[in-house]
């Protein structure tokens, strides 16, 4: 019974699914509610602060357990080691509400969908249904199933024949409006979060909460200075981190908001076409496909052919062809029935229809089925939304060496408490010391000194034009040990590059035709064949396809006709008649056009493709095929295949060259009918063979450098593809990620069949290497096995995402043992990408990823350190961006994350020794209820602590990475040894000089004794008011404490933390030396000479020695004034050295009157008023009063 109510209490959501969450149910007490309210207003606010941090904790104090069914509220939980807790209240909805009539009958479906879960989920006759919401996703509860389910898609366990007959006239407007309120509307909606928002939860930090306390505190006993220094910090970071984040959201707002804005036509049963907006589509909606279309959902093609640019999913602008849904009687899960080629008819939001073609019958139709976040690309925007948190070990670290602080601290304010109150003192005293005591082990500065070295670290990337939106990952790149790489635009320039063709004739290679030479390809079967065999399609007069194909075609300067009404050729099964013409810059040749009557697509697994052919003016028809070269020798006739093959293959694959080889016959047929029903296996036998086409994927120049680097700084690197195994395999072994000498063992899995279980095959790729540096390309795909004697040798897996997927379905204790030696991962999907690096972390990867494509989206943001190379959709995702497109920002953004981590580190281990030295010194001053004066604290605080934490992370990072990481644990024994021991010694230091003080003869306790101690002391400052602070401390004013035992702790204290912080500093190997910070290096060295001054020094003699010398050395003063040419202004000292200089002057033997113009006039200005004076004669009247500071001295 108790395992029942268990059940029923919980559930699983999204059984095996990367999101799958353990959902409970619990319905709200109202009594409890209100005990809730009543202690939240009696705790100030702290228990809902509490409950904020600890959702669970909420749900257990005013809920109780109870069934799903029941459930008011429900928490959620993840299965993955993290164990996150959300909280969700359960959602009625009443269809009532809709302005439709709806039967109430229990044995009538509301929806013709007999799969659908709406059916199970509405209660009768209410109309009710109950549902939750958990990101952006909707589960309504299955009375039937008694579990949530997710809605907003068909279910797949729909049949071909289902969505064909029940969906493939539309819906009726009654059953689309039930969806809609059941699904929510078809809307990747990404609030922007608002700025107060953003800082509520900033600011709700535990630690920032603890700084808000300790800063209180402070404020309140006068120590204001420090206190503000620190809210400013405080203030500029949590500043910082809000602006990023708000940028963040802008950006995704931005890149999802024109999806919600599409005009379409969808049919509607029983009343024909329909327009509306696409955020009203739901669910089996019968879409119309009238051309070029931004794909605004998920659907499945049921009517017509399309052309997709899928470039939003794969990061490749290829034009991918979509076919409908086959009509098929059978009862099978429509994905099952097409196995794994069910995306060939599935159109995916967010890609482009560039081009319809209608099958006869009608428009182009789909079947719409997801909606909004259900979809492919709100998939992709959930993953960027929701990101899995990241497992740093800093991060955990650090919290539990805070709370081990916090326990110092309690234990500090006890013995606080027993100090105080043992000596009689208030109690509003001896609880405001105890709680100083408390605050002083744990070092409020922590955050924003941890942040300033983030910041020092962003602005040197910022120099490197490697900018980044999430700086707590800058650390994490500290730690990175392995590097994720897609291929193309990133290791590689984009697509292939022709150097030649090596055709044959009579058995034998001829010589090779460079097209570097300008010379046209001249015709042939091997021009005939490059000019046919490719998927390439014609859209808006440009030609488009796979990059490898295109470049073929190039190569031979024919063009693509699209012309449907052609007389020689009709329509066959396949989705177009093109036609292939000769350009004007083509070889002469005798044809005048090819046309393609069939085409069987490359793939992947038979490694080739070919087609059936016409050439214009002839009345049989031609197969011309292309793929991998010893694959393509096994299907041709031997007597055709030159005897020399391979030693001609192995001379340019050794090169590093991309091998093609080409075949072509003639088919004994002339009807088109016959050539319809051919199969592949008759179409690609008997085969002559035609030669070799040579083509080069050519690496980025900084490429082999910067993996040459990582490699000897021993970090691995993988690379992540969409391009198919064979360019991969290529690019690796030429890039040297894949060394020479190593192995390379593909792995192929295969799904389960009817009577076959899912099975992985292990196969050596044929090595071949003579060149220097220069590997195979091709893959030698056959019965090869793995010999015994060369297991022990390097190895590296290389795999599709097919494969993968199986593995990890299917084989999932074998994937580790693939991953540790998993080097090439190709044809990934975006999920598959986030899969993989996901599973990477899951061995304790510390995993980058760099990538330029949007569908590097995902991984970009799973990863520890995702670096995109694109400012489009990509960038939005990733925590970095780059705006050099090549990967040396990957040895430079690991380089900055070491020297990052090393600082973390460093001013971590250095606050936490300066909390402890602080808070031992303190101690033993409480023991005779004393403290460190204001400006004692100031100095250790502002002038040494402060400025080393603003300061000790500039250090630049050491241009060399080295062979190993820096330790990613706090607590790891290395680090607490050091710690341990520093805080022993300085606690030993500071107790001998604490009790060797006592036993001075001269030593007295100030504090009991401060008016006797001072009036004694009166020489030493006259000018000094004491005051009686409620310890009983004799303190000097302002914020000095006069006492023996602080004046002997506090040089100690400071130097102790001057020295740590020296040693706490360490340069190589990971940051340059410390001499090279030249303010750090300034600042340690002043404080230290500071302190030893104010140790040693008798002011007394000082001032009195600077006065006698400077201040009253009126020889110097004199010296100086004349030297500097400075005189007095006075009138009289005017009138002095004028009349020094005239040699007329004093008269004698003269008589003088008034009224001689020669002489001028002598007038009292003292004696006549100012009207009796000519304005002229004023000429000293304007001379000033003021004494000069020189005349003073």
């Amino acid at each position: 019974m108790e395992e029942e109510s268990k059940k029923d209490h919980q559930a699983l959501l999204n059984p095996g699914e990367e999101n799958e969450l353990e959902v409970f149910g619990y319905q709200t007490q109202k009594l409890r509610r209100v005990l809730f309210l009543v202690t939240s207003l009696l705790t100030c606010g702290v228990l809902p602060l509490i409950f904020y941090w600890k959702p669970q904790w909420r749900v257990w104090a005013y809920c109780i357990p109870c069934s799903l069914q029941e459930a008011d509220t429900v928490l959620l939980r993840t299965t993955d080691e993290f164990q996150r807790y959300m909280r969700k209240k359960v959602i009625c909805l009443y269809l009532s509400t809709l302005k439709i009539p709806i039967s109430k009958n229990t044995e009538e479906p509301l929806v013709a969908d007999c799969h659908s879960v709406i059916n199970k989920a509405v209660l009768k006759p209410e109309l009710k249904l109950r549902c939750i919401q958990v990101q952006k996703i909707r589960y309504v509860w299955n009375n039937l199933e008694k579990k949530f389910q997710k809605v907003g898609l068909l279910e797949d366990s729909n049949s071909c024949y289902d969505i064909h007959h029940t969906f493939g006239l539309g819906l009726t407007t009654e059953e689309q409006e039930i969806r809609r309120l059941v699904c929510g509307p078809n809307a990747i909606e990404v609030e922007i979060q608002p700025i107060w928002k953003l800082l509520v939860k900033q600011v709700l930090n535990p630690f920032y909460v603890l700084q808000v306390f300790t800063l209180t505190l402070w404020l309140s006993q006068g120590y204001i200075e420090y206190s503000v220094a620190i809210i400013i910090l405080s203030v500029l970071s949590i500043g910082l981190s809000v602006y990023d984040l708000r940028q963040q959201s802008v950006k995704l707002h931005n890149l999802v908001e024109d999806h919600n804005k599409v005009q379409v036509k969808i049919t509607v049963k029983g009343k024909g076409l329909q327009e509306l907006e696409s955020r009203l589509l739901v669910p089996g909606d019968v879409l119309i496909l009238p051309g070029k279309l931004s794909l605004p959902c998920d659907a499945v093609l049921i009517d017509g052919s399309c052309v997709v640019n899928e470039g939003m999913l794969t990061g490749e602008s290829i034009p991918v062809i979509k076919t409908p849904l086959p009509h098929a009687e059978n009862t099978t899960a429509w994905k099952s029935h097409s196995l794994e080629d069910y995306r060939k008819h599935v159109l995916f939001c967010g890609t482009e229809v560039i081009q319809v073609k209608t099958s006869g019958q009608g428009p182009v139709r789909a079947v719409v089925l997801q909606t909004g976040y259900n979809t492919a690309k709100g998939d992709l925007v959930r993953s960027i939304l929701y990101p899995r948190p990241l497992n740093f070990k800093l991060y955990n670290d650090a919290f539990k060496f805070i709370v081990s602080l916090a326990f110092l601290g309690i234990m500090g304010f006890f013995y606080a408490l027993g100090v105080y109150k043992y000596h009689g003192a208030s109690p509003q005293d001896t609880m405001a010391m105890a709680l100083l005591l408390l605050t002083v082990a744990v070092p409020p500065v922590l955050p924003a000194a941890l942040t300033t070295g983030i910041v020092y670290a962003q602005r040197r990337l910022k120099k490197k034009r490697i900018f980044c939106i999430s700086p707590q990952r800058i650390n994490m790149c500290g730690q990175i040990n392995l590097v994720c790489f897609d291929k193309t635009g990133t290791l590689t320039e984009d697509g292939l590059d022709l150097w030649g063709t090596v055709p044959t004739v009579d058995n034998c290679f001829q010589e090779v035709h460079s097209f570097t030479s300008g010379k046209a390809l001249p015709w042939g079967p091997l021009c005939a064949a490059m000019a046919s065999c490719h998927s390439l399609i014609l859209l808006d007069g440009t030609i488009q396809g796979d990059p490898l194909d295109l470049k073929m075609f190039e190569g031979t300067a024919w063009q693509i006709i699209e012309d449907c009404n052609a007389d020689y050729c009709e329509l066959g099964i396949s989705d177009s008649n093109v036609i292939i013409k000769p350009g004007p810059k083509a070889s002469q040749t005798p044809v005048e056009a090819i046309i393609v009557l069939r085409q069987f697509p490359f793939s992947s697994s038979l490694q080739r493709m070919s087609v059936v052919a016409q050439l214009a003016g002839e009345d049989h028809f031609h197969v011309y095929v292309k793929g991998a070269p010893e694959m393509l020798a096994r299907f041709c006739r031997p007597e055709t295949v030159p005897r020399n093959f391979p030693k001609e293959l192995r001379n340019y694959t050794v090169q590093g060259f991309r091998v093609i080889a080409l075949a072509h016959k003639v088919l004994k047929m002339e009807k088109l009918s016959e050539v319809i029903s051919l199969t592949r296996e008759h179409v690609e036998s008997e085969l002559t063979f035609l030669g070799l086409l040579v083509m080069e994927n050519r690496l980025k120049k900084e490429t082999k450098a910067v993996l040459k680097e990582l490699s000897e700084a021993r970090i691995r690197t993988v690379m992540i593809t969409g391009d198919n195994l064979q360019t991969a395999i290529t690019v690796a072994k030429n890039s040297e990620m894949i060394p020479r000498g190593s192995q390379v063992i593909l792995v192929e899995a295969k799904e389960p069949e009817e009577f076959t279980p899912a099975s992985v095959t292990w196969q050596l790729v044929e090595n071949q290497e003579n060149g220097p540096g220069k590997n195979e390309t091709y893959i030698n795909i056959g019965d090869s096995s793995v010999p015994v004697e060369e297991k022990g040798s390097c190895y590296h897996f290389a795999m599709s995402g097919k494969s993968y997927q199986v593995i990890l379905q299917h084989f999932n204790s074998l994937l580790p043992k693939i991953l540790v030696n998993g080097t090439i991962f190709a044809r990934m999907s975006p999920g598959q990408k986030s899969s993989l690096v996901e599973e990477f972390q899951k061995l304790n990867y510390y995993v980058g990823m760099c990538g330029d494509g949007a569908n590097d989206c995902g991984a970009l943001k799973m990863a520890h350190a995702g670096i995109s190379l694109s400012e489009q959709e990509a960038s939005v995702a990733s925590p970095f961006t780059s705006k050099t497109t090549n990967i040396e920002c990957v040895p430079h953004l690991i380089r900055e994350g070491r020297a990052a981590l090393v600082s973390s580190f460093g001013v971590f281990k250095y606050l936490t020794m300066y909390g402890m030295i602080q808070f031992i010194g303190t101690s033993l001053l409480y023991w005779q209820l004393q403290l460190f004066g204001n400006y004692q604290y100031l100095m250790q605080d502002v002038a040494i602590t402060l400025m080393v934490c603003l300061t000790m992370s500039a250090t630049h990072a050491y241009p060399k990475l080295a062979p190993y990481r820096p330790s990613g644990q706090l607590l790891s024994p290395p680090l607490l040894l050091s710690v341990v021991l520093n805080a022993c010694f300085n606690c030993i230091v500071q107790v001998c000089a604490f009790l060797l003080l006592k036993q001075q003869p001269w030593y007295c306790e100030v504090y009991r004794y401060s008016k006797c101690f001072l009036d004694s002391q009166s020489n030493f400052s006259t000018n000094v008011s004491l005051s009686r602070n409620g310890t009983g401390n004799g303190a000097l004013l302002p914020g000095s404490v006069l006492s023996f035992e602080s004046t002997t702790l506090w040089p100690i204290t400071t130097i102790n933390c001057i020295t740590t912080a020296f040693i706490f500093s360490k340069g190589k190997p990971f940051r340059k030396p410390i001499y090279t910070n030249y303010i750090f290096s300034f600042l340690l060295a002043s404080a230290l000479g500071l302190t030893i001054f104010l140790q040693f020094s008798d002011f007394q003699d000082i001032y009195r020695g600077m006065e006698d010398a400077i201040l009253q050395n009126r020889a110097l003063w004199l010296l100086i004034k004349k030297e500097c040419g400075i005189y007095s202004k006075s009138q009289y000292r005017i009138w002095q050295r004028k009349l020094a200089k005239d040699p007329t002057w004093p008269p004698t033997n003269r008589t003088d009157y008034s009224g001689d113009g020669r002489n001028g006039f002598y007038i009292n200005q003292g004696f006549e008023s100012s009207e009796q004076i000519p304005k002229e004669k004023l000429n000293l009247g304007g001379q000033t009063t003021e004494q000069h500071f020189w005349t003073r001295l």
